[in-house]
């Protein structure tokens, strides 16, 4: 992030705008909104200019600009079409550390104008950090059909009412719960729908109603985050990990998934590697109850999904022996994700009728799965955790029946930016793990349908080395 995103109180402070014409126009119109006292420098001023001035709502100083113009104001634009003049003003206001934009010059800039979309009292900026505008406003042309004009009236219906739920509430938990309740609720639709009478009265019972119990429950919130990449979330997954008070996350879930969870919940990092357990499954399930048992929302994110080889089913085994609520909310299994990704579907008419996800170790660390119904030549099998395990797999997949030659795929960090896609068979697939240094997270995909990576892989194909924010792939035939 090269910008901090910030909002100014400017309200009858002293802003000064370099320039006449039609951009400083619209540059003094935003600050004006701002409710900003603003004197505008330039020998000529535009049509729109002179009306504002006329009309006494602007300063005019009908001169070239001087170093002294900044001596009071508290923020400038320069919007001239003389770069030394804009170069001049930025470099001066820089000297005296006031915050200072020049049009279309970033580089000038200490701070930018974003595109707004004003719902006042709630204001959304919307910036590309100067390298884009036009994106930037597209950007707020879909933000601005899917943000209804009465949130502003929502902003302050609850504006008028915070001093008297702060006293019905003991705590910023429960109040903060509350408010979520009541802001994704009835008062919310009443006020969208033009009843803000009737809103401000629910509201009121609603206050009533839970200052006789203000201790809000604690839930817990179960919650696949898939197999990395962040367009993949379900909705409700996104609307629950900006609600939860606390985040408990494991190994697999992404730095990318991460940074769409609420900033101030406490983060929780419980994940296990092999042989490297940050906390026991044991201990983690305690810690779920202890949380919600102290009026917390608490998001346990798991990568892929929490019911396939995610524990989940044990954590809320607990938590219902304890009376805790919980919801759970189902993700893209690595499986689905990855064979996707890498452009391998899981079943084909003429390659597999079936498919079966297995993990490729136990509880206590061993490998003993029924080889018997896993070695179908006809049949998808997807080995969730299987490095450790592979020369075990490897071995027995053949002593059952299947051709040591029968493709198989491994895929590493998948539906990331460092996705590697490696194809390889049952009898090379140990030598590829090997001089290709694979790293868990990888899955193993075994069956025919991995020979259809090369014709349906549908993401740009890129050498492996490069893997700096795009998908990487390299496929490693049989030995010569």
């Amino acid at each position: 992030m090269e910008y901090l995103p910030i909002f100014i109180q400017i309200k009858n402070q002293p802003c000064l705008v370099v320039g006449g014409g039609s951009i400083a126009a619209r540059k003094v119109a935003l600050l004006r909104k701002a409710q900003a006292n603003v004197t505008v420098v330039s020998p000529d001023l535009c049509a729109e200019l002179v009306s504002l001035k006329t009309q006494g709502l602007i300063q005019h100083c009908a001169r070239e600009f001087e170093n002294t113009d900044l001596d009071t104001c508290v923020a400038v634009i320069a919007a001239t079409n003389q770069r030394q003049v804009n170069e001049s003003v930025s470099e001066l206001a820089k000297q005296l550390r006031l915050p200072v934009n020049v049009v279309d010059n970033p580089d000038l800039c200490s701070f930018i104008m974003p595109s707004i979309i004003d719902r006042s009292p709630v204001v959304i900026a919307v910036s590309t950090g100067g390298s884009s505008p036009v994106l930037a406003r597209l950007i707020r042309t879909k933000l601005e059909g899917s943000i209804p004009a009465a949130y502003g009236h929502l902003a302050k219906l609850v504006e008028g009412f915070r001093e008297k739920v702060k006293t019905a509430f003991p705590n910023v938990e429960s109040r903060r719960g509350f408010w979520e309740n009541i802001l994704e609720g009835k008062v919310a639709e009443l006020v969208f729908t033009g009843h803000e009478e009737e809103a401000k009265r629910v509201l009121d019972k609603a206050i009533e109603k839970q200052a006789e119990n203000p201790e809000m429950p604690g839930e817990v919130f179960l919650v696949g985050a898939g197999p990395g990449d962040p367009d993949l979330l379900t909705f409700r997954a996104l609307r629950l990990m900006q609600q939860a008070d606390v985040v408990v996350y494991d190994r697999l879930v992404s730095p990318a998934i991460m940074e769409m969870v609420r900033r101030d919940a406490e983060i929780v990092y419980v994940g296990k590697e092999r042989d490297k357990h940050t906390m026991q499954q044991e201990n983690i399930n305690q810690l779920l109850v202890r949380l919600a048992s102290e009026g917390k929302r608490v998001l346990r994110l798991k990568g892929g999904d929490p019911f396939i080889f995610g524990r989940g089913g044990e954590e809320i085994e607990e938590l219902a022996q304890e009376g805790i609520a919980f919801q759970v909310v189902p993700g893209i299994t690595a499986a689905n994700g990855c064979s996707a990704y890498a452009g391998i579907p899981l079943t084909h008419r003429d390659y597999a009728q079936s498919c079966v996800f297995v993990t490729g170790h136990l509880k206590d660390g061993s490998v003993d799965l029924n080889w018997k119904a896993l070695a179908h030549p006809h049949q998808t099998v997807v080995f969730y955790m299987g490095l450790h395990g592979a020369p075990t797999l490897c071995k027995e997949m053949v002593a059952h029946g299947l051709p040591a030659s029968t493709p198989v795929a491994l895929v590493e960090q998948g539906t990331t930016p460092q996705q590697r896609v490696l194809i390889a068979t049952l009898d090379t697939l140990l030598e590829v793990i090997k001089n290709e240094d694979i790293k868990p997270p990888t899955l193993i995909i075994v069956g025919e349908v991995v020979t259809l990576h090369d014709k349906l892989s549908w993401l740009e194909e890129h050498h492996v080395e490069n893997t700096d924010g795009v998908f990487a792939y390299r496929n490693q035939g049989t030995s010569d």
